[in-house]
């Protein structure tokens, strides 16, 4: 059972940052690929930023230039790095890993990210 567990979640004023962390239960080169999402409140989730295995990063237009995707393999996590957060960032953040010739996905439980003054 594949097991991703967020951290790096809180309450930061709009302009600050924070950095959110997916540590996984197995090698994170093990999945096709690696990303982060959000879920706002009466929102859809949506991606957010995603890494391929062979290190291709995508990001969604409202984070491009401000959240940065990495990964450190010897420790299995994956990051977020937000920098200049915005209050229409405050959501949910979930961390996603994929594998399979038929796509499985995997699930973190969630980190909650507020940005507010």
């Amino acid at each position: 059972q594949v097991q991703l567990v967020e951290s790096g979640g809180g309450l930061v004023q709009p302009g600050g940052s924070l950095r959110l962390s997916c540590a996984a239960s197995r090698s994170i080169f093990s999945f096709n690929g690696m990303a982060w999402y959000r879920q706002a409140p009466g929102k859809q989730r949506e991606l957010v930023a995603r890494i391929f295995g062979g290190g291709t990063t995508n990001y969604a237009d409202s984070v491009k230039g401000r959240f940065t995707i990495s990964r450190d393999s010897a420790k299995n996590t994956v990051y977020l790095q937000m920098n200049s957060l915005k209050p229409e960032d405050t959501a949910v953040y979930y961390c996603n890993a994929w594998d399979g010739y038929v796509r499985v996905d995997y699930w973190g439980q969630g980190t909650q990210v507020t940005v507010s003054s």
